[in-house]
């Protein structure tokens, strides 16, 4: 490389140390609680390890669950999507990347002209045909004066770096997913094995009944109610049947199952399951485990580099041009040292006039960081209110579990009560049926308020963050 070259290009490395973008400091939000209101006097349900981090389905201790979050891992194609378009994210920071450094090309040309005997530059002296080998490079650089490559970069790496929080995201949401699916499957699994029984039950009651009424000891008004208590209990049993299919075709989605051919076979919640312990920690943390907030935050980032970008567009653009190569009119002696040429020039092009382009350019991404700035703001109040809600979720399932299952124990001794006392004559059918619907209900809601306590805390755990992982440098994020 010529030496002028080398000194015009140390000449631009040193003239590229301005930025026309605003410092950026991370949005300022108000400032975390102590402590989660809602977690008060709040005592886990069971003692377990500290806040989840990774594979955080695991604590559930459910070989079955494992084996699905491991398949949403491999198989999710919203997942795929989401890890294409961190691929394109991180293309398009390389792309960016790439104007740091010279377009260099080379160019192979060859022709062979006749020129005019009437061409004002015809001369007797030289031939009429002549031939004109060129091989040449030529080499061109845009100096950064201003900042608008290296904030074009940074945009890009900041924008990648939010497509990995997405894809975070995305994924943690999968796996939510199937984790609440698994646990309802599993409730209506429990429901239907409790309403298949109070169908046998039923059915033996209308037996009794119609059994008394041919004997005359009883009217046929209580046939008419076991009948229609059966009936309505066949009702239930058959909608658990459909919401169970519909949950099971739900998983073999996120799974990437074909839902004809994927089936989990039968396997009640037991009556005692509870969730696991979860640490919330501390509000001061949730910012650096929420994967949506790191990538709101890194959406600022990139809006305020924009802005650099479009404020460069008022100042020059400089650039450098070099060319190094042969012309010669014979092929022997193209590569000969006569036969060498080059040429070294600069240039700077600026916008004179352009009926408010720029500045409209500029209020653009002055607005576009101002909509991010609120977002991220957003981002981060929507993130306390879940954690806060899910909190107060588990805290107030778990006394609605107690006291339901009070409301079972009661409802249970009052059905034995109200079928001895049929048996014996005192008491009418009406009665009975009364007792059976209470106990019914009573069991249902509680096997609704197990299943609510279960996903809650998928939820809560989905709040915190799941397996986010803060300790990656957010520099790094887009490059894992």
């Amino acid at each position: 490389m010529k030496p002028q070259l080398l000194v015009a290009l140390g000449v631009a490395a040193s003239l590229a140390a301005c930025s026309l973008a605003p410092v950026y400091k991370t949005p300022a939000t108000a400032p975390p609680a102590a402590a989660y209101k809602e977690a008060g006097d709040w005592q886990p349900a069971q003692p377990a390890d500290a806040q989840p981090r990774g594979s955080w389905w695991s604590t559930y201790r459910d070989s079955q669950l494992d084996a699905l979050e491991g398949q949403v891992t491999a198989s999710n194609q919203n997942l795929k999507a989401a890890f294409a378009r961190l691929e394109q994210a991180r293309a398009q920071m390389r792309l960016m990347r790439a104007n740091y450094f010279p377009t260099v090309t080379g160019a192979v040309s060859g022709t062979r002209t006749k020129s005019s005997l009437n061409s004002p530059v015809h001369s007797a002296v030289k031939p009429r045909t002549q031939n004109d080998l060129v091989l040449e490079s030529d080499l061109s650089y845009e100096i950064d004066v201003f900042g608008r490559v290296r904030n074009s970069v940074a945009a890009a790496r900041a924008s990648a770096q939010a497509s990995a929080a997405d894809l975070a995201v995305i994924d943690l949401s999968m796996h939510s997913e199937v984790a609440m699916d698994y646990f309802t499957l599993r409730s209506e699994d429990a429901q239907q094995v409790l309403l298949d029984q109070t169908v046998s039950e039923y059915g033996q009651a209308l037996e009794l009944a119609q059994n008394l009424y041919n004997g005359g000891a009883a009217p046929l008004a209580d046939v008419a109610q076991a009948q229609a208590q059966l009936e309505t209990a066949r009702t239930q049993a058959e909608d658990v049947r459909l919401r169970r299919a519909q949950t099971e075709h739900a998983i073999a989605v996120l799974v990437d199952q074909p839902a004809s051919k994927f089936r989990l076979e039968p396997k009640p919640l037991p009556l005692d399951a509870a969730p696991p312990s979860i640490d919330a920690g501390l509000p001061s943390v949730l910012l650096e485990r929420r994967p949506d907030v790191a990538g709101a935050e890194r959406r600022v980032a990139a809006s305020n580099a924009s802005i650099g970008v479009a404020r460069a567009a008022y100042f020059p653009v400089f650039s450098l041009s070099a060319a190094l190569g042969f012309e010669s009119t014979h092929g022997f002696s193209l590569i000969d040292a006569p036969s060498s040429l080059w040429a070294l020039g600069s240039g700077a092009v600026m916008t004179l006039f352009d009926g408010g382009r720029r500045r409209a350019t500029t209020d653009q991404a002055r607005a576009a960081y101002d909509e991010q700035v609120a977002n991220y703001r957003n981002t981060v109040t929507t993130a306390y209110s879940e954690v806060e809600d899910w909190l107060a979720a588990l805290r107030q399932l778990e006394r609605e579990s107690v006291s339901e299952a009070a409301a079972v124990a009661a409802t249970t001794t009052e059905l034995e009560q109200a079928n001895y006392r049929y048996k014996a004559g005192a008491a009418t059918y009406l009665e009975v049926v009364i007792a059976e619907n209470a106990s019914l209900a009573a069991q249902l809601s509680a096997a609704d308020i197990q299943v609510r306590r279960m996903n809650a805390s998928v939820l809560l755990v989905k709040a915190l963050g799941g397996g986010w992982d803060d300790r990656v440098p957010a520099d790094k994020v887009a490059r894992r």
